[in-house]
């Protein structure tokens, strides 16, 4: 078995605890009520700058084979997803440039710039973000909320090219074969966190 592969069916019902949480749940139905929400994307906004400087960390010591799949990945999470959280943000009323980070946001993000001084160890940090929040947006689909606002953010994490970076990072751990131990432990603290992330402020 893949490593990749080891990570999917150990993450999957942790994954399941996500889908439970309802902060989650309340996105999938459309009803999460606004304030909820606005203090999510507010943490997510600057959750996923340092996400950014994660890539950037890890394309610095990539392989050439794999450096263009970060640069491309941290182009994305500036110019897609931080652009969703821009004009998600205006229909909330998230202040995003006024924002602090909770204890949830802090802790993670610590923890995936931490990991990424190891190439192999800080892609199996980073795994349970891309994995978790496609497989997410795969599952809320199926049935996606129908207020509008819920439905964007759902239809951008379901998006099939979402699904292919995830895929490629799973494809690159497995060819950057890093400690097997060390990286599903990485991997169960990475959707650990992810967990908490969903307990908003």
């Amino acid at each position: 078995m893949r490593l990749s592969e080891e990570l999917h069916a150990i993450g999957r019902p942790l994954l399941d605890a996500q889908l439970a949480h309802p902060t989650v749940a309340g996105i999938g139905r459309g009803d999460l009520p606004d304030e909820v929400f606005r203090s999510w994307l507010e943490q997510d906004y600057l959750f996923l700058l340092d996400y950014v400087r994660v890539f950037s960390r890890l394309a610095w010591q990539a392989p050439d084979g794999h450096l263009g799949d970060l640069v491309d990945l941290a182009h994305a999470t500036w110019h897609e997803e931080l652009n969703l959280h821009r004009s998600l943000s205006e229909e909330f009323g998230a202040d995003l440039t006024g924002a602090k980070k909770g204890p949830a946001c802090q802790a993670y993000t610590d923890f995936l710039l931490a990991s990424a001084a190891s190439y192999g160890e800080g892609l199996a940090a980073l795994y349970p973000c891309m994995w978790g929040y496609s497989t997410l947006g795969g599952l809320l689909q199926q049935s996606p909320p129908d207020e509008p606002r819920y439905r964007a953010w759902v239809r951008t994490y379901a998006d099939p090219g979402f699904a292919a970076l995830a895929g490629r990072i799973g494809e690159m751990i497995d060819e950057a074969a890093p400690d097997r131990e060390r990286a599903v432990a990485l991997f169960r603290e990475g959707m650990a966190h992810e967990l908490a992330f969903w307990d908003v402020p």
